[in-house]
C-alpha cells in the first residue's frame, strides 16, 4: 500500500558561505525526495531578529512527495546539518535554512512542528518566490491564492536577484 501523494511547499534560506551554491545544493537535493518541483525566484532579504549579520538569500520550492510531515522534516534538518548549520541562536545566521510552509491540506501545532508555517503570510521573503512558483496556490486559512497574499502585503518587498543558476519555474 503506497502514501497518498501530497503537495508541499519548502523555504530555504541562507546567509553564510557561499549563499547561492547552499541554496542550489539543496535544491537539488530536495529534487532528489520530491517530484514535479517547481523553484521560486531567488532573493534578497533583510535579516529578521539580530540585524549584525548579513542578508539572506531565498527562495522556495513547490513539489509533490509521499513523504508525510514529520518524515519531511527530517529529510530537511538532515540537509541543514550536511550543510553545516549547527542549532544555536533563534533567528541567527545560518548556512541553510528550511522551513515547511505547507504539506497539503495537513494542520499540525506540536512543539516540533506548525503547519501551516505561523509566519507564511507574514513574510515577503518567503511569498514572493512562493507567487513564481505557484501563485494561484491557495493558502490558508481562506484560500486567499498567494500572489494575491503578495499584493496585499503591507511590507516592503524583498529584493529579486538575477539567477545564475535557475530560472523561476524551472529545475
Amino acid at each position: 500500500m503506497s502514501s497518498p501523494i501530497s503537495w508541499v511547499a519548502i523555504a530555504l534560506g541562507s546567509n553564510l558561505g557561499d549563499r547561492e551554491a547552499r541554496l542550489a545544493t539543496a535544491i537539488s537535493a530536495l529534487s532528489e525526495t520530491l517530484f514535479d518541483l517547481r523553484v521560486g525566484g531567488l532573493y534578497e532579504s533583510e535579516p529578521i531578529g539580530q540585524a549584525n549579520q548579513p542578508a539572506y538569500l531565498n527562495s522556495v520550492v513547490v513539489g509533490r512527495t509521499r513523504l508525510g510531515p514529520e518524515p519531511l522534516m527530517a529529510v530537511l534538518k538532515f540537509l541543514e546539518r550536511r550543510a553545516g548549520r549547527e542549532r544555536g541562536e533563534r533567528w541567527g545566521p545560518r548556512p541553510l535554512d528550511l522551513d515547511l510552509l505547507l504539506h497539503g491540506e495537513v494542520r499540525i501545532v506540536s512543539p516540533a512542528l506548525t503547519l501551516p508555517h505561523p509566519e507564511l503570510r507574514r513574510r515577503a521573503f518567503v511569498l514572493a518566490p512562493l507567487a513564481d512558483a505557484a501563485p494561484a496556490l491557495e493558502l490558508p486559512p481562506d484560500g486567499a491564492p498567494v500572489d494575491a497574499v503578495l499584493a496585499a502585503l503591507a511590507a516592503e518587498p524583498p529584493r529579486p536577484l538575477v539567477w545564475s543558476f535557475l530560472p523561476p519555474g524551472a529545475y
